[in-house]
């Protein structure tokens, strides 16, 4: 499916073929101070000097631009995958100070992996997905409606993001303002009531980065559906774990990118 001829679209009657637009780039960026990784952030790899820089000084890691002598941008690779470093030197002393403020974290793009400060740990082993589960492509649009019926702090607010995981019959929904907390803490329930997470599909109320793919793909659900776009990491990441990755899910149509023998149907 991913051979760059586009996806397989479901419009409610059947499927056709489609050229979806370009999905967005994302990709880890280590920002890298006098040889030292301060934190990975996944984003869209342009405008790496301003990112670097302007994570710098938001973070107050240095106070002015002055205090940057030379930057240089390289690219790495971890697990097969490419990435950035984004290379920083400062004027003399200024180094010691930053051991002390060190700070690991990931932006707001990717801050389902907080904590991480190595492109290593941000590109982990693929975890591949073993289930056989199958679902019709008409239980596409009866899952999304499963995660908005089980929103309610959404209905109070919109800026709430939902996690659902769809078994044929019905969603269990949990809600966070981040749409990585959400899932996290579906995987919590799922664990916690026993449920197996291979017979069934997760449900996303955005769109769908590689950290989520990550998750799921832990987690051991066997498909993924997001309501918005996916990023290009999160495609590649959903192909090599045999992940069942479907995006742009609203109302009767959606986008089929990735292993599409687990929905079955005509």
């Amino acid at each position: 499916m991913r051979d760059g001829s586009g996806v397989m679209r479901w419009d409610g009657g059947g499927w056709h073929h489609a050229a979806p637009p370009p999905s967005p780039q994302e990709t880890p960026v280590s920002i890298v101070i006098d040889g030292m990784s301060q934190a990975v952030l996944m984003a869209t790899p342009h405008d790496l000097r301003d990112f670097a820089l302007g994570f710098a000084l938001t973070e107050g890691l240095v106070a002015s631009p002055a205090d940057v002598l030379d930057f240089e941008e390289a690219e790495v690779e971890a697990g097969g995958f490419s990435a950035r470093e984004a290379r920083l030197w400062l004027r003399p002393g200024l180094a010691a100070g930053l051991a002390e403020r060190r700070r690991s974290m990931v932006g707001p793009v990717g801050c389902g992996l907080c904590g991480v400060d190595s492109i290593a740990a941000a590109l982990p082993a693929v975890v591949p997905v073993e289930s056989r589960w199958t679902m019709p492509p008409e239980d596409v649009a009866r899952a999304m409606a499963g995660l908005d019926r089980g929103q309610a702090l959404r209905r109070d607010t919109p800026a709430i993001h939902g996690a659902a995981f769809w078994d044929g019959r019905a969603a269990l929904v949990r809600e966070d303002v981040g749409r990585h907390n959400a899932l996290d803490k579906l995987a919590g329930a799922l664990a916690a009531s026993g449920t197996d997470p291979g017979q069934g599909a997760i449900v996303m109320s955005s769109r769908l980065s590689v950290d989520l793919v990550q998750k799921a793909a832990r987690i051991g659900a066997p498909v993924l559906i997001g309501a918005s776009a996916p990023t290009g990491l999160a495609l590649q990441w959903a192909d090599r774990a045999g992940l069942t990755l479907i995006a742009r899910a609203r109302g009767d149509s959606f986008d089929l990118y990735t292993h599409p023998h687990r929905i079955a149907g005509p």
